[in-house]
């Protein structure tokens, strides 16, 4: 094969065993790889009377046929499972070199199965795939574990002490510092007694047209070049670059969505990390944009903060010490910790104690007591413990369940939807609950990335929307990086991949296996008995307006949107998509489910 290595390696933890097995080449061409392949895989291996915390949960580690090809941003790869904090249909993505390295190992996917009696390691080499005892390494942070495994040659992903304490907002680690973070696919590792897998390989990809692959990435080296957010704010400043701008349009949630925009915001912005903290950028395999930020505090250095974790640990919690919040960041990397989700849900419990809901010193504005904070959640100690299910567990049990800002249980990010219409709408209907890589609307909503649109329009989102979300599921499964397509269109993606493949991709093709994906993802979640009513925000959001700035009076108007959006999807009234939807997408084989299942304790 050509772009694609054909090869998947399932690994038993229960046994100790392994074995290697072909992957059909049809269910490639459609699902393409990465976030597609592992929901194709999924569909088959986990279905909704698995608990996600169980040995019956899989991981699938995807690589795309993109990953390893020197394309620009190439070095990503995919986790999928079931979420232990929504349970949804999860996938997450990083960067670094692990994802790289598992490609040039010859494989495609990596499906781990079972548990281990006691901790152990997988170790993927040259001789083959074995599984070792990692007793020694259980108790140790991500540094300390990837430090002590790290070899020439070989990359290490691990879970920290949050994954083995099995907090549902536990991230898994790879390259020391680079994060599959939402979801809590952490803790599905934890549960597994898995603390880490290294990977060595030298396989080369086969390339069908390596003349036609060297003009595209030609052709898209000039674009990321002419584009000033690419080749300019990102490289500068980071992803923070934005804080300033998502402020001044109001909508940058605040004290946990109940103000949009936050009064010292400058202090916490990108270029206020550049000034202070910088020591120089870094990019990850294959990147050009190197939007990585290598910080140095008066105690320590590390990567970051990015956009999401200034905004989590600061202005959602009302927090402007800049110092703090990239300790926190670094502190979330070495437990192991989503910093989005670990952000919001401090900021969750800093309103319930400031209403007397819950007896806490924790208040909005508490900088001193951040780091405790995020501790306390990594080792599940005092408070932290409750913490570690995340804000929609921890806030039902105060009977608050309001004050989760959350949809389908996970974590909102960094945009307040009053502000940006159809961010509301991306959130809503996003697959693996609230995210904004899902088909960020930033771009055309903020940046002017194709072309700007009015934040506050209502009518028209649903399809722009549904487009975003499509690409972006066409883009995680290529793997590469969303950033690029900031400043690349979806036909130089669709070049790229029939330069790689030998397989013929219209640009209309692409976004069909997106479209395709996403709604496989839907019948998952379907199965398991997610349905309309899920598709939705919190009330704050929806019955709440702003009371100042350039959105006041403003709420999210996502009812009438909603209807919109499953029309230009082809779905029903209840966003089931039809058999005529099905078969158009190659899908016939999917049963659509004829109603809710059970009724999930998420409620």
């Amino acid at each position: 094969m050509q772009g694609w290595m054909g090869r998947a390696v399932e690994v038993d933890l229960t046994s100790g065993k392994s074995r290697s097995f072909a992957l059909d080449p049809e269910m490639l061409r459609l699902f393409v790889g990465g976030r597609g392949l592992g929901a194709r895989l999924l569909w088959d291996l986990v279905g909704p009377d698995v608990d996600p915390l169980s040995p019956e949960n899989v991981l699938i580690f995807c690589t795309g046929p993109l990953t390893a090809t020197a394309f620009q941003t190439s070095s990503r790869f995919s986790v999928s499972c079931k979420s232990p904090l929504t349970g949804t249909i999860l996938d997450a993505n990083s960067g670094g070199f692990w994802g790289m390295r598992l490609k040039r190992a010859g494989i495609d996917a990596l499906i781990i199965r079972g548990r281990a009696v006691t901790p152990s390691c997988v170790e993927i080499g040259p001789g083959g795939v074995a599984v070792s005892n990692a007793s020694h390494l259980w108790g140790m942070t991500v540094p300390e574990t990837t430090q002590a495994l790290d070899a020439k040659g070989r990359s290490v992903l691990c879970i920290g002490p949050a994954g083995e304490k099995l907090s549902r907002i536990a991230a898994i680690m790879n390259d020391g510092q680079r994060a599959l973070g939402r979801g809590g696919p952490g803790a599905v590792m934890g549960s597994k007694n898995l603390k880490a897998i290294t990977v060595e390989g030298d396989a080369k990809v086969e390339i069908a047209d390596r003349e036609r692959l060297r003009f595209v990435r030609y052709e898209a080296s000039k674009q990321l070049t002419a584009n000033p957010f690419t080749s300019q704010a990102l490289p500068q400043f980071g992803t923070a670059a934005i804080i300033n701008i998502v402020n001044v349009v109001g909508a940058l949630p605040t004290r946990n969505f109940q103000e949009s925009r936050f009064e010292q915001a400058e202090e916490i912005s990108g270029e206020s990390i550049t000034d202070r903290f910088l020591v120089k950028k870094s990019a990850c395999w294959s990147c050009p944009i190197a939007c990585t930020r290598v910080t140095r505090t008066k105690t320590r250095e590390g990567e970051g903060p990015e956009y999401e974790t200034v905004w989590a640990f600061g202005a959602d919690c009302g927090i402007a010490d800049l110092e703090a919040i990239t300790e926190a960041n670094y502190l979330c990397n070495d437990l192991g910790l989503d910093a989005i989700s670990t952000g919001a849900t401090i900021a969750c419990a800093m309103e319930l104690a400031e209403r007397g809901i819950i007896d806490s010193d924790l208040r909005f504005g508490r900088a001193d007591l951040l780091l405790d904070a995020v501790r306390d959640i990594g080792y599940r100690r005092g408070i932290g413990d409750e913490l570690a299910e995340g804000s929609l567990r921890f806030a039902r049990r105060h009977d608050a369940a309001e004050y989760s800002m959350t949809v389908k249980g996970l974590e909102m990010p960094a945009y307040d939807p009053r502000g940006m219409q159809g961010q509301g709408l991306l959130y809503a209907t996003s697959n693996r609950g609230a995210c904004h890589t899902r088909g960020n609307m930033l771009g055309p909503e903020i940046v002017g990335l194709p072309k700007l649109v009015p934040r506050l329009q209502v009518q028209g989102k649903a399809g722009i929307v549904a487009l975003h979300q499509n690409a972006a599921a066409a883009i995680d499964s290529l793997v590469v990086c969303k950033f690029v397509n900031m400043a690349v269109a979806d036909e130089f993606l669709a070049r790229a991949l029939t330069a790689v493949t030998g397989v013929t991709y219209s640009t209309a093709e692409l976004l069909r296996a997106g479209e395709r994906i996403w709604n496989l993802e839907r019948l998952y979640n379907l199965r398991e008995g997610f349905s309309r009513i899920d598709d939705t925000l919190p009330r704050r959001l929806l019955e709440e307006p702003v009371t100042d700035g350039p959105n006041k009076g403003w709420v999210s108007h996502l009812p009438e949107m909603l209807d919109e959006y499953y029309r230009w999807r082809a779905w029903d009234d209840d966003g089931v998509p039809p058999a005529g939807k099905l078969a158009e997408l190659g899908l016939q084989e999917m049963e659509t489910p004829p109603g809710r299942i059970a009724e999930k304790a998420r409620r």
